[in-house]
């Protein structure tokens, strides 16, 4: 039996598909989550249960698309027979296209079995989910190239959005992994004689470091992301300190104008009398006394770096 006939692959199946696809012994509840349609972005949580005679699993695949810098998951329901491998893609919302399982498929090969033929379905959704973290990552590089050019509103919708995204991942990868390593860790079996043999399973650990190192990438993009934050935070802090700085020099600088013209501008009669009318006094008095206090006030934080 050629590796196609063993993977049967399914886009949105009405009920008579399915039971004309499907074991006898598939119980109701896996029925009714493989009729249901796709929920949002991460749920149901992705998961491999043995039930006996197959397996029943729920993998969510995230789908990059880069023109429009966007990226939705495509939910992927699976039953493991001894023979062979159904899925069932369901269509995601707002009319993405599905996810294309040819590659996935082409890495298959005639003498493969079932479980053999899981590892490479699962084995592309690990590539997929390192190709969105490293996307994620020329994001946030992206952002560091450009925070000083940037305006702090679209630095702080950049950041908030990655934010989001990143937990969206987190959200999916996790359970992806965990359900990789229950295959390794021989929890995950029919009843009988063994599919997932040894050989197998080491497979399965290439899959696992991938999704592991996508886990750590993660990691690593949520330091960058908050390096980011960080460092924008304290750029916004500078410039606010240089505007008061700024503000602190004129109101420094009009601090003894406003002294010299409100104590000349008092209605005592020796001010007033004692005061000659003329322009000398307006020059000296009114115009001097203020340049000369602030030609020295500015000397003066020139002086001490103020400035």
């Amino acid at each position: 039996m050629a590796a196609g006939d063993r993977w049967i692959d399914l886009l949105d199946p009405t009920l008579e598909e399915l039971n004309a696809k499907l074991p006898a012994e598939v119980h109701d509840r896996a029925l009714e989550q493989l009729l249901a349609p796709a929920q949002h972005e991460d749920e149901p949580r992705p998961k491999l249960e043995p039930h006996g005679d197959y397996v029943f699993g729920i993998l969510l695949v995230p789908v990059l698309v880069p023109d429009e810098d966007f990226v939705y998951y495509q939910e992927i329901d699976l039953v493991i027979t001894r023979p062979l491998m159904v899925t069932v893609r369901k269509s995601p919302e707002n009319g993405r296209p599905p996810w294309d399982p040819t590659i996935a498929q082409a890495a298959c090969r005639d003498e493969d079995n079932v479980a053999m033929i899981t590892y490479h379905l699962l084995d592309d959704v690990a590539e997929r989910f390192l190709d969105l973290v490293d996307a994620v990552n020329d994001e946030i590089d992206e952002l560091e190239d450009h925070v000083e050019e940037w305006p702090a509103e679209r630095i702080r919708t950049r950041l908030s959005t990655l934010r989001h995204d990143m937990l969206h991942i987190r959200r999916t990868l996790a359970p992806t992994r965990d359900a990789v390593r229950e295959v390794i860790d021989n929890r995950v079996e029919f009843a009988g004689d063994e599919v997932f043999t040894h050989e197998i399973e080491l497979n399965f650990g290439n899959a696992y470091d991938k999704l592991l190192r996508a886990a750590d990438n993660l990691e690593l993009a949520r330091d960058l992301i908050s390096g980011v934050r960080d460092y924008t935070q304290a750029k916004i802090a500078n410039d606010q300190n240089e505007v008061m700085k700024r503000l602190a020099v004129l109101a420094t600088v009009f601090l003894p104008l406003t002294f010299l013209t409100g104590f000349f501008g008092q209605n005592f009669s020796y001010l007033v009398l004692h005061i000659e009318v003329g322009r000398w006094p307006f020059w000296v008095l009114g115009v001097g006394i203020e340049l000369l206090a602030a030609a020295g006030l500015f000397i003066l934080m020139r002086a001490r770096r103020w400035l």
